[in-house]
């Protein structure tokens, strides 16, 4: 490796950084003698109680800093979040998204990645296919939990037809690696019909139950399918038959498994019980919401959080009119949390309105595929009182602007109405529905690392 060193990109004000006289622009080029790859292993090797660090400053001047940190932060965010290139994903998912994206878009969103480290990083899913026994190695040794996996199915031949990656089957070998090595993991399978369901569908639960307790989870979610889908594979949509059998096949391994294993361990996610029209699951059944951000109990969650706020409200005459909008998934939750709040707040008037994807097809139900094209023009001639309400999941993260890069700014400019953007909790939503929410967006500058140990 070159003596290039890491870029620091900002110093924390109070930091030990800060401390040393570390500044912007300066390169970190070595911890104890050992050249940095990327940002695990600055992380690995930081978590110490004394560390000699070798620092080329702005000028060019290099030093060697002698740090008693006692195992604390040394307060440095890097230019770049991983300290490396990206790794571009091999693969031609037949159900990737990216590839029914239209043209035109922001050119990070046809950016496909499938880099590990992400996973740790971010909660992304990788396939394992850029996977390296070196990559393997550096897991064990740094104890990177848990990493998560998008599997699809354990039959090898089919997982190379649905990845169009020859290695795609060899590639589900890593997980008996991880699964040796003791690494925690949790597993996706994206739902194609006539595909990986029905009878493939149990083999890959019954085979990936076999790693538990290190595969703590596997959630299972229905493909997602735009309207661009011209020349690729002929993906059928998730009915409401598929939905039900789907819920029953999955429903029954829990059972299973929760008397075997004490988990519940493989899940729908909340689009699959709204296509069957079957109720939610009782919260115990989530096993503590390991699989919320793959729309896993999301919808659960929410309830039980706007109960328990509400709970601690005593309610008002307080008059108002605000607006709520969201995607057509979400919208009858969203209506009847509304109604608990009316019941406490009688005065107020709150019109939710579902927003129907035009851009990327009637298919897309989810709120964090709403563009805002699609909210100016279903929203321009509504009653939307002195605010309109919108998740923060319809936003890039850190940033006020749409998929289709129409900003906040100019949707208020559109519609001539305060928005709100709220963040994903029952007590904020109830919250921001009750109170305007401050100016500004939460910032997240960087990359937080989740459920790492380094030891």
């Amino acid at each position: 490796m070159s003596r290039k060193g890491h870029k620091i990109g900002a110093v924390d004000p109070g930091s030990i950084a800060e401390a040393l006289e570390l500044e912007p622009g300066d390169c970190v080029l070595s911890i104890d003698g050992h050249e940095l790859e990327d940002i695990f292993d600055y992380e690995y090797y930081i978590n110490s109680e004394s560390i000699v660090m070798e620092v080329r400053k702005a000028d060019g001047e290099e030093w060697e800093l002698e740090i008693e940190n006692g195992y604390e932060d040394l307060g440095i965010t890097f230019e770049n979040g991983l300290m490396s290139e990206y790794r571009s994903c091999r693969n031609q998912c037949v159900f990737c998204f990216i590839d029914q994206m239209p043209p035109g878009m922001r050119e990070t969103l046809y950016f496909k990645d499938d880099d590990t480290r992400l996973s740790f990083l971010q909660g992304n899913y990788v396939t394992l296919t850029n996977l390296s026994d070196y990559d393997v190695e550096r897991i064990i040794k740094f104890k990177l939990a848990p990493i998560n996996i998008s599997v699809q199915t354990t039959n090898s031949e089919l997982r190379c037809e649905m990845l169009h990656n020859r290695f795609a089957g060899q590639a589900l070998k890593r997980i008996d690696e991880l699964y040796e090595a003791g690494v925690p993991m949790n597993g996706q399978i994206v739902l194609c019909k006539g595909l990986n369901d029905g009878e493939e569908l149990e083999r890959t639960i019954r085979d990936l139950s076999k790693y538990l307790p290190y595969m703590e989870s596997v959630s299972v979610v229905p493909v997602g399918l735009s309207k661009f889908r011209d020349g690729l594979y002929p993906l059928r949509p998730i009915e409401k038959e598929d939905a039900a059998k789907t819920i029953d096949l999955i429903e029954r391994w829990q059972k299973k498994l929760f008397e075997e294993h004490g988990t519940h361990f493989i899940h729908a996610s909340d689009e699959f019980y709204i296509l069957a029209g079957r109720p939610l699951p009782e919260e115990e059944r989530y096993d503590g919401y390991i699989q919320l951000e793959n729309g896993v109990g999301m919808l659960r969650l929410l309830e039980e959080e706007v109960e328990s706020a509400l709970q601690e409200l005593q309610g008002d005459e307080t008059e108002a009119e605000i607006s709520i909008a969201t995607g057509q998934l979400a919208a009858p939750f969203i209506e009847r949390h509304v109604n608990s709040i009316r019941r406490k707040y009688p005065n107020f008037t709150i019109h939710v309105y579902p927003i129907r994807n035009y851009f990327f097809g009637e298919q897309i139900t989810v709120a964090g595929l709403v563009t805002g094209q699609d909210l100016i023009g279903q929203l321009k001639d509504k009653r939307l009182g002195s605010r309109l309400l919108l998740p923060e999941c319809m936003f890039r993260s850190g940033e006020e602007v749409f998929l289709d890069d129409i900003t906040r700014g100019e949707l208020q400019k559109a519609l001539q109405v305060k928005v709100d953007i709220v963040k994903s909790s029952g007590q904020d939503f109830v919250q921001a529905v009750l109170h305007p929410v401050e100016e500004g967006s939460p910032s997240y500058e960087g990359y937080e690392l989740k459920e790492i140990s380094y030891e």
